[in-house]
C-alpha cells in the first residue's frame, strides 16, 4: 500500500496544499486534474524525488518520506517510474532498459541484464531493438521503451507520468492496456498521471482528482462518473461549461 498524508509542498508558492490518499495494494490509481494541479509533483514526492516541506509518505508500512540517500537507494529498488518527457539516455534501448538494474542491483550479472532486456523488449513487441538508438524510435516505440525501464526490476509499485502524451488515439489504448497487463501479470500496484482521461479511467480501479494542489475526489471509477461534484462532472466529461 502507498499512503500519503496531509503533504505539502511550495515552490515559492504552494503547490501540494495538504494531500492525503492511499492506494490498496494491486490497484492501479489514476490522477487526474487540470495543468499545474500538482499531478507530477506528487508522484514525484512519492517516489523520493522531492521532499516535502511537512507530511508523510509511507510504502508498505514503513514511513519514507525523509530518508537519507542509502535509504532512497534502497526505497527506489521498489519503485519504477516513467517520466514524462521519456528521460531516455543517449545510450542504445538496451542499456537504457538495463539502467535501473545496474544502477540500484550490483549483484545481477550481464548475463541475466541481457535476457531481462530481451524479455522487456519481447513483452512490449519491440524484439530485437536492443541496440536501437532512442532517436530512431517513434514516440509509441519511446514510451514503450520507458515502460520496459520502468518494469525490468519487476518492483512492486510503479509510477507512470503522462504515459500517452502527444500519441495518436490507437497508440494512447495499447500503452493504456500494456500499463494495465502488465500490472496484473506483475501484481504490481501502479498510480498513473494523465490527461487522457477516458483511456486512463477505461483500465483504473480507482481515481482521484486534483485541483489547485488539493486532492478533491477520491473513489472508484464509477463512483467518479456518479460525482455530485461540479469540477470532477465536468472534467471527466469534457464539459466546456461549469466551474473550471
Amino acid at each position: 500500500m502507498i499512503k500519503v498524508h496531509d503533504i505539502h509542498l511550495s515552490f515559492k508558492k504552494p503547490v501540494l496544499r495538504g494531500v492525503s490518499l492511499e492506494v490498496p495494494h494491486e490497484c492501479i490509481y489514476a490522477v487526474i486534474g487540470p495543468g499545474a494541479a500538482g499531478k507530477s509533483v506528487l508522484l514525484k514526492t512519492i517516489a523520493g524525488l522531492l521532499t516535502p516541506d511537512t507530511g508523510q509518505v509511507w510504502i508498505d508500512g514503513e514511513e519514507v518520506t525523509f530518508h537519507d540517500e542509502l535509504k532512497l537507494a534502497e526505497l527506489r529498488k521498489k519503485i519504477g517510474y516513467l517520466f514524462q518527457n521519456y528521460a531516455l539516455f543517449d545510450k542504445s534501448v538496451g542499456d537504457n532498459i538495463a539502467f535501473p538494474l545496474r544502477r540500484l542491483f550490483g549483484n545481477i550479472g550481464e548475463d541475466e541484464i541481457k535476457e531481462r532486456v530481451a524479455e522487456r523488449l519481447m513483452r512490449m513487441s519491440l524484439p530485437g531493438f536492443e541496440d536501437r538508438n532512442p532517436n530512431s524510435l517513434s514516440g509509441g516505440q519511446k514510451k514503450r521503451i520507458g515502460v520496459a525501464r520502468a518494469t525490468i526490476m519487476r518492483a512492486p509499485y510503479i509510477l507512470y507520468d503522462e504515459p500517452t502524451a502527444g500519441l495518436d488515439p490507437v497508440t494512447s489504448q495499447r500503452i493504456c492496456n500494456l500499463i494495465r497487463d502488465e500490472a496484473r501479470e506483475q501484481r504490481s500496484t501502479v498510480i498513473v498521471v494523465s490527461s487522457d482521461i477516458q483511456r486512463l479511467l477505461s483500465i483504473a480501479d480507482r481515481v482521484g482528482m486534483m485541483l489547485h494542489g488539493q486532492l478533491i475526489f477520491d473513489g472508484t471509477v464509477d463512483e467518479a462518473f456518479a460525482s455530485a461534484n461540479p469540477y470532477v462532472h465536468q472534467f471527466i466529461r469534457g464539459e466546456t461549461e461549469g466551474p473550471l
